[in-house]
């Protein structure tokens, strides 16, 4: 079976805006990135309990809050300049560079 390889337009460390689903109009940065399930973790975003067990004498065992992944399409890249926004790409010389589509602006 063939996989398709997908170019994210998101990079780590982003700020992202969700705009569907429960965590909608939230903001944070992006911690990881999952290519072949096209799912991203965002901080603060999509929290969900889980159980966790206790590996050391030191550790803390029980119930703690995590981040869970998100789907791509949910999320949208936020300028300085306007808020949440759609990419475009620019020629800077020899090197491209990620813009704002709205604003014009270098993200």
């Amino acid at each position: 079976m063939a996989e398709a390889l997908h170019k994210f337009k998101l990079k780590k460390e982003d700020t992202v805006e969700v705009i569907a689903g429960k965590d909608k109009g939230k903001r944070g940065k992006i911690l990881k990135i999952q290519r072949d399930t096209d799912r991203i973790v965002v901080e603060g975003v999509n929290m969900v309990k889980k159980a966790k067990k206790k590996r050391k004498q030191s550790d803390r065992g029980g119930i703690v809050e995590i981040e869970a992944a998100i789907h791509s399409s949910n999320l949208m890249i936020v300028c300085k300049k306007c808020g949440p926004c759609r990419i475009g790409n620019k020629l800077d010389g020899e090197k491209r560079v990620r813009v704002c589509r709205k604003c014009g602006e270098a993200l």
